[in-house]
């Protein structure tokens, strides 16, 4: 089997642990396969090479029921990270808390919102910041929650972290937890993904957790993401990420 190494002296502790056992959690039956982890360690992990090529509309229909399966098989709870999993979570290279809540909006508004509202605070400036504690305070009173139970989520889903080869997507470089499935749908959208509709369209017609109107929340989902962003590159992020949450007050 052919290999591919990413070697890093200078990652963060436990950075590749929490991929290993993030891809291990996303490997379920009917699921979206995940790149196989041959080795790992303090400083790299050993995956297996993938070849890829074009999407195809008709994988990225299977990418989309697919992905139904892999969020069905549920988590914990909100925020809770892969099962067995102890040590620290990261999106990129960022510390991701994983502490489990009883409902999303808590954990949405807590963990992902406001902690790294706080971190971009000199890019989004004091009004900026007053619209995520508005969006923060919104989410933890429920206003957005519903009754899907936590999902299995890829955690950083973007059309890079997918990849299409001829048996069909694969997923790469999670940042697992349990959360909304929207959210990582949401992340499909920000960047662009080949044949997105496509892929909504199967997930739709699979997913029996999707809220009604679902995709008029895609920006709230996005804001977490868009953070994210600002926190390791600054610029226009803040910018997107403000009026996306305004959206939502």
């Amino acid at each position: 089997m052919e290999e591919y190494i990413k070697r890093r002296y200078d990652a963060p502790a436990g950075l590749f642990q929490a991929e290993a056992a993030g891809l291990a959690w996303l490997r379920v039956s009917g699921g979206v396969p995940a790149v196989e982890v041959l080795a790992v360690d303090d400083h790299s992990i050993t995956l297996e090479w993938l070849r890829t090529v074009p999407a195809t509309t008709q994988a990225a229909e299977d990418f989309g029921r697919r992905l139904a399966f892999t969020h069905d098989a549920g988590a914990e709870a909100f925020g809770s990270p892969p099962a067995g999993y102890t040590g620290p979570s990261f999106i990129a290279d960022l510390p991701m808390t994983t502490d489990p809540q009883p409902t999303w909006g808590v954990f949405f508004a807590s963990q992902r919102i406001w902690t790294h509202a706080l971190a971009s605070r000199r890019d989004l400036g004091s009004d900026g910041l007053k619209v995520m504690e508005k969006l923060a305070d919104r989410l933890a009173e429920g206003i957005f929650d519903d009754e899907a139970p936590p999902a299995r989520l890829h955690g950083d889903l973007w059309s890079g972290n997918v990849l299409f080869t001829a048996a069909g997507a694969t997923l790469i470089d999670p940042s697992a937890h349990g959360g909304h499935r929207i959210s990582d749908l949401a992340m499909l959208s920000l960047f662009g993904a080949p044949h997105l509709e496509r892929i909504f369209s199967a997930y739709e017609e699979t997913s029996s957790h999707l809220p009604d109107g679902w995709r008029h929340l895609i920006a709230l989902h996005q804001v977490y993401p868009l953070l994210v962003h600002t926190v390791l590159f600054g610029g226009g992020y803040a910018h997107q990420a403000v009026t996306a949450a305004c959206q939502y007050l």
